[in-house]
């Protein structure tokens, strides 16, 4: 089975989350299950499946939902299968996880239509702070860059409907929508003492998976590799960039998992073996059984220098790449405290083209911390200005690339 680090793309509120449309990956690892497979339980698994209508009384459900049928000003609005789906929906949420999710058919087809790369909206990156949706950055060619959004502006409202209580995704759901299709946004920045309004104009968002160059500094090379995401043509993509830097005689590399937000799980494991030599990547601990993920042993680069980036927007599969090649001193990290997702999720589809995304497990780094509770703290902490974006400057990037210089 598949497995995957994957980010939650638009679905979950109280998360940074990108948003190709919108929508931050945050890491849940990914396992297609399909719904019959779902209800068989494995021996041993420590699991149990409880029949509901031998341990739950459900009257309540079925009495407020004929109230609603005898009692409701407009019967006709009444759709059984938005009343399910949302029935559903706050029965998940009752379990208290933040990543264990519901997600009808349309948002199950957008989640997995993110993971490969192919989105409509406006191609900004989004998170909820302290109950304010704000820029974390836009993606690169994106409408949101074009009409001029920048990191830190925080939006008030969505064609003129303010945001107050809503919830990141519900944000989302308003934001996002097909090609050509218009959203105006009202935004406040800093030193603008009025609201700034942006119409937008969606468009096909292309996530650029992974981009790479050639820095030359001082007469030396470093070789440059950003990450946005671990999906499904990722490591592809980073394998065949950094053996092009074959040709270049590099003093060092800079792995950029700023901002991913996560992806497969199988990618951690495969990224992290392309600069580690032995030893253990992640330990997954489910109800009643640990899971090891080693180093395949055919490193492209096992030796030379590395830095790796990361920010509070780096999570999940980010995260066990970057906490494996610490533990291991195999790279130092640079820039901010990542996000702290250490759980994993499993994907069960569902009739009807819903699914249920639940979380079954945790993982642990080579030294046995829990991402969760600690994240990665970096070896070296490097702050970004939030002016940066605007003006180009990368204090992050000069920061890890002087290092590399300074490295013999």
């Amino acid at each position: 089975m598949r497995r995957f680090s994957l980010p939650l793309i638009l679905f979950t509120a109280a998360l940074p989350l990108v948003t190709l449309l919108i929508g931050w990956q945050l890491g849940v690892t990914y396992q297609k299950l399909l719904w019959d497979a779902a209800m068989n339980v494995p021996a041993g698994s420590g699991a149990t499946v409880a029949n509901p209508e031998e341990e739950v009384d459900l009257t309540l459900f079925w009495t407020v939902w004929r109230l609603l049928q005898r009692h409701y000003i407009a019967p006709t609005d009444l759709q059984p299968q938005d009343m399910v789906f949302g029935a559903v929906g706050g029965l998940v949420r009752g379990v208290g996880d933040p990543y264990t999710v519901f997600m009808p058919p349309q948002e199950n087809t957008e989640f997995h239509d993110a993971l490969g790369g192919r989105l409509q909206g406006i191609g900004a990156e989004l998170s909820m702070e302290e109950d304010f949706v704000t820029v974390v950055a836009t993606l690169k060619g994106s409408p949101a860059e074009r009409a001029g959004l920048l990191p830190e502006d925080v939006i008030s409202s969505v064609d003129g409907q303010p945001l107050d209580g809503l919830s990141l995704s519900e944000v989302v759901g308003r934001v996002r929508g097909p090609k050509g299709t218009e959203v105006v946004l009202e935004v406040y920045r800093e030193g603008d003492p009025e609201p700034l309004p942006f119409r937008i104009v969606r468009d096909d968002v292309s996530v650029p998976t992974v981009e790479s160059r050639v820095i030359t500094e001082d007469g030396a090379k470093i070789g440059y590799v950003a990450l946005n995401q671990f999906g499904d043509r990722s490591m592809a993509e980073v394998r065949s960039a950094l053996q092009g830097f074959r040709k270049e005689n590099l003093q060092g590399i800079v792995l950029d998992l700023r901002y991913n937000g996560g992806g497969y799980l199988e990618g951690a494991v495969e990224l992290t073996s392309m600069f580690l030599r032995e030893g253990d990547i992640v330990t997954v601990e489910t109800r009643g059984a640990a899971e090891r993920h080693e180093a395949a042993g055919n490193p492209l680069y096992p030796d030379i220098p590395l830095v790796v980036l990361i920010n509070q927007s780096s999570a999940s599969a980010s995260e066990i790449t970057a906490g494996a090649l610490q533990d291991h001193g195999r790279a130092t990290i640079m820039g901010l405290k990542s996000y702290g997702k250490g759980t994993v999720q499993e994907v069960i589809e569902l009739p009807g083209g819903s699914s249920l995304r639940v979380t079954v497990a945790r993982w642990l780094t080579p030294e046995g911390k829990n991402l969760a509770e600690e994240g990665v703290q970096p070896d070296i902490v490097v702050e970004r200005g939030a002016d940066e974006a605007a003006t180009k400057k990368d204090a992050q990037l000069d920061a890890a690339v002087r290092f590399l210089l300074e490295t013999k």
